[in-house]
């Protein structure tokens, strides 16, 4: 079950657009589970080791918090990710996270 849905998050991960975000637990809700967040971060960790590409720096939690960011490269490498894509952040937090909220549908 559990890389049953690894998998499922890590398909709508790649959905999320460039320049947009989401949050564990829209993730979560939107897979049917809820109050499985904090699942859902885990299988983000792992993503790195999945055979196609999955952007989980585009993933942060309800507040808009880098709170995965320790499980990239190096500590600004989710960072440099997101204002890439035009994603503004400061003190590890999306500035304008609202407008740049994604929800999965």
């Amino acid at each position: 079950m559990q890389d049953n849905f690894y998998d499922k998050v890590f398909e709508v991960t790649r959905k999320i657009p460039v320049g947009k975000v989401t949050s564990y637990g829209a993730i979560a809700k939107f897979l049917g589970s809820a109050k499985s967040a904090r699942m859902v971060g885990w299988a983000l960790n792992k993503s790195s080791l999945h055979k196609e590409y999955v952007p989980a720096h585009r993933v942060v939690n309800r507040k808009g918090l880098l709170t995965g960011k320790n499980h990239f490269a190096n500590q600004n490498t989710m960072i440099e990710l997101l204002e890439s894509e035009g994603i503004k952040v400061e003190d590890n937090k999306v500035v304008n996270f609202q407008e740049v909220f994604w929800q999965p549908e």
